[in-house]
């Protein structure tokens, strides 16, 4: 494999995607030659920082700081204003954290009786 001239996609200039790269690339099974020369992948890599949008555990997470958005809710036990990390819908219960931990305890009222398999609380959820 002799080295190619290849031009950058952002700047147009040409750069030398050389054998070497192009083993690495082969051994990585990457199918696509870089569109960027080093200058501007460094530069686009530097804009983006370390933000992947992923948490630490692997999951997505919205934003760079990793907060989850919170919804106002009303609690559906105690009638006490919450925040939850869902959007609520009608006709389903939301519960503040100690009464969620009080549902979630009682096995009669969580994850039966309603039909569903959520359990009708955000703690049932995936996230």
């Amino acid at each position: 494999m002799p080295d190619k001239t290849l031009t950058c996609r952002d700047c147009g200039t040409s750069f030398v995607f050389s054998e070497r790269e192009q083993e690495f690339f082969a051994q990585k099974g990457f199918t696509n030659e870089p569109s960027r020369c080093p200058d501007c992948r460094a530069a686009r890599k530097a804009a983006r920082g370390n933000d992947t949008g992923y948490s630490s555990s692997g999951s997505r997470m919205s934003g760079s700081t990793g907060r989850r958005e919170m919804f106002p809710a009303v609690c559906s036990r105690c009638g006490k204003d919450t925040q939850v990390p869902f959007q609520p819908t009608s006709g389903k219960p939301v519960y503040c954290s100690e009464c969620f931990q009080l549902e979630r305890g009682s096995s009669s009222s969580y994850g039966s009786g309603s039909g569903s398999s959520r359990g009708g609380s955000y703690g049932s959820r995936r996230y």
